[in-house]
């Protein structure tokens, strides 16, 4: 998986492409919790689950299905006045939907792992993309502090630092004309 680092900034540079009529810490908030929310999933092997089972690490909660359910939850308990039909209301759940799904395009990028469930709970073929160019980060915590957790962060500084950055830096070049 990719850390909680490269995911929340990820986020966070989604959300540059927000209206500025909402509170932007607010939404800043919500899509880091949207991009990490996954990772939750390693609840899931002490609960029984092997990796590989559709509710297992990188399963269901990895899944393009999962993240449009997430998405309208983070939308009607966080923005209810916004009905879903609406533009601003849609645009809201298509927003935190896409944030959720960059978890998983994001680790479908690592060099670990056993690839992404994208189509679980209808499929559990797990897939990578074709360029695994970010070094996958430890499961523990403890693990990640180490030359390891060194080497991801490098990597992620890489992969998604230097493009997270470019692309906020051209959104804000946009803004001024």
């Amino acid at each position: 998986m990719a850390s909680v680092f490269g995911h929340a900034i990820t986020a966070m540079t989604a959300t540059a492409f927000v209206s500025t009529k909402f509170n932007k810490w607010k939404f800043g908030a919500l899509a880091i919790v949207c991009a990490t929310i996954p990772d939750a999933d390693v609840l899931m092997f002490d609960l029984g689950y092997s990796y590989g089972h559709w509710l297992g690490h990188r399963g269901f909660f990895h899944s393009i299905f999962f993240a449009f359910i997430f998405g309208f939850i983070i939308k009607s308990l966080f923005y209810r006045d916004f009905k879903l039909t609406s533009a601003t209301g849609f645009m809201i759940f298509l927003s935190f939907s896409l944030i959720t799904v960059s978890h998983g395009v994001l680790d479908a990028m690592t060099t670990g792992g056993r690839g992404i469930a994208f189509f679980a709970p209808f499929d559990n073929t797990r897939h990578f993309l074709p360029w695994r160019v970010i070094k996958v980060s430890p499961l523990h915590i403890s693990r990640f502090f180490s030359d390891w957790g060194v080497t991801v962060i490098k990597s992620e500084l890489y992969w998604i630092g230097i493009p997270c950055l470019l692309i906020y830096g051209f959104k804000r070049m946009l803004n001024r004309f």
